[in-house]
C-alpha cells in the first residue's frame, strides 16, 4: 500500500549542496517520534505547537525558531487544525568545507532556552526566517538563490551563538550509548514501515538480537513509553489524518492502519487528541 502523506509541501528547493528548504502544512494533532540524518530548522508560521526532543518538551510559539540536531529523536503536537511552517534540512557534510570541525558541534536553540546576551542574535535569525518567507510569498524567480544564501547566514549565526563543542563528549561517549541510539533509530524506522501489520514483541526484540523482557525495559527507559504504546500512537496518528481527510468509516480506518482493539483505540485516541474520533471528524467538517 502506498504511504499516505502526513505533510503537504507547497514549495521546496533542494540543492546538491545538502540544503533543502520547504514551506509545508501539517494536520493538527500529534506527530509521533521520528528522526533523520539532517539538522532540522523549524519555523512555525501560525498557531503554536510543542516539540519533544530527546525526552524534553519545549513550547514552540509562532514566528520562533527551533533546531533539531542530526539523529535526535523528536515528536511534535500542533494545537491548530492546520499548521504552516518553514522546514529546512541541512546535511553537516556540506558545511565541512567552511567549518571542518562541524561534526563536533551541536546547535542548541529553542525559544525557551535562549542564553543571556543572545536574544539579539536569536531575533536576527528569526528576522532572516521572515525574509525567507517573504521571498516565498513574492514568488520571486530568485527564490532558490535567496533561500540558500539566507539559510547559510542563519547557520552561521546559529553555530556562532548557539552551538556547543561536543568533542570531549564524543571522545568519552561509551559504545553502549552509541549502540542504544542506533537501536532506537532502528526500531522507529521499522515501525514506520510496518505499523499496518501485526508487530509482536518477539519480532521486534529479535530484530535487535535482544531478549523480549530486556527489550521492553530498554525501550521504556529510553523512550519514556512502552513499545506497544509507541506502536499504538503511530497507528492513531495515521488514523487521525485519514479521519479528517476521508469519509471512510472509523472501523475501516482501524483495520487499514493495523489497530485491532476498538476499546484501546478509543482510549489512546482521546488521550492524545482530547476528544472522540466522531467529534474530531464532526468539528473538522463544520470548520471546512
Amino acid at each position: 500500500m502506498k504511504e499516505k502523506a502526513q505533510f503537504e509541501t507547497f514549495k521546496e528547493i533542494s540543492s546538491e549542496s545538502g540544503i533543502a528548504v520547504s514551506f509545508r502544512t501539517a494536520p493538527g494533532g500529534y506527530h509521533p517520534l521520528h528522526w533523520h540524518e539532517e539538522v532540522e530548522l523549524l519555523y512555525l508560521l501560525n498557531g503554536e505547537s510543542t516539540i519533544k526532543i530527546s525526552g524534553m518538551t519545549y513550547h514552540m510559539p509562532k514566528k520562533q525558531l527551533v533546531v533539531v540536531e542530526s539523529k535526535q529523536v523528536h515528536s511534535t503536537y500542533c494545537y491548530d487544525e492546520t499548521s504552516m511552517y518553514v522546514c529546512i534540512h541541512v546535511l553537516k557534510d556540506y558545511l565541512r568545507k567552511w567549518f571542518p570541525s562541524v561534526d563536533f558541534y551541536e546547535i542548541h536553540c529553542n525559544p525557551m532556552q535562549i542564553p543571556d546576551g543572545h536574544f539579539a542574535a536569536y531575533r536576527e535569525i528569526c528576522r532572516l526566517m521572515e525574509d525567507l518567507t517573504r521571498f516565498y510569498m513574492e514568488d520571486s524567480q530568485m527564490f532558490a538563490l535567496e533561500a540558500e544564501g539566507i539559510t547559510l547566514q542563519i547557520l552561521g549565526r546559529l553555530f556562532q551563538n548557539f552551538s556547543v563543542n561536543t568533542a570531549k563528549q564524543v571522545s568519552e561517549a561509551s559504545q553502549s550509548d552509541v549502540l542504544t541510539m542506533n537501536r532506537i533509530r532502528e526500531v522507529i524506522s521499522y515501525v514506520e514501515e510496518h505499523f499496518r501489520e501485526p508487530i509482536s514483541l518477539q519480532e521486534i526484540s529479535g530484530l535487535l538480537g535482544l531478549g523480549r523482557e530486556y527489550f521492553c525495559r530498554f525501550f521504556k527507559k529510553n523512550m519514556g513509553i512502552s513499545f506497544l504504546e509507541y506502536v499504538n500512537e503511530i497507528r492513531v496518528s495515521h488514523i487521525y489524518y485519514d479521519l479528517v481527510h476521508t469519509d471512510l468509516p472509523i472501523s475501516a480506518l482501524l483495520e487499514e492502519n493495523g489497530f485491532t482493539n476498538q476499546k484501546l483505540f478509543n482510549k489512546t485516541f482521546k488521550r492524545i487528541y482530547g476528544d472522540t474520533p466522531s467529534a474530531i471528524r464532526k468539528n473538522h467538517v463544520a470548520e471546512s
